[in-house]
């Protein structure tokens, strides 16, 4: 089992700033991956964005120029740095933890921009 604390949401007007950070305990493999989705009422939960072990990213179009994934692979946390933020960047921000064996989720984190 894996457990996955989240940390960093909250309100910010539109062109503001906020950082997340999701921290990973339990049963961690060597090879996995980290990252992001986020769930706007009445919509599909989506990626926002993931990093692997080994650094490789991906990020949804959406953010791409504006947010940035980041890992402390000793501390098994994840970071999301997000810029520029746009009201349609509001939604609760789900961390995903991805290894052999499970995929496994944090418990989410509001973020909500105003315009």
């Amino acid at each position: 089992q894996v457990q996955l604390v989240e940390s960093g949401g909250g309100l910010v007007q539109a062109g503001g700033s906020l950082r997340l950070s999701c921290a990973a305990s339990g049963s961690i493999f060597s090879f996995n991956a980290m990252g992001w989705y986020r769930q706007a009422p009445g919509q599909q939960r989506d990626l926002v964005a993931l990093i692997t072990r080994a650094g490789t990213t991906n990020y949804a179009d959406s953010v791409k120029g504006r947010f940035t994934i980041s890992r402390d692979n000793a501390k098994n946390t994840v970071y999301l740095q997000m810029n520029s933020l746009k009201p349609e960047d509001t939604a609760v921000y789900y961390c995903n933890f991805q290894q052999r064996g499970g995929t496994y989720w944090g418990q989410g984190t509001q973020v909500t921009v105003s315009s």
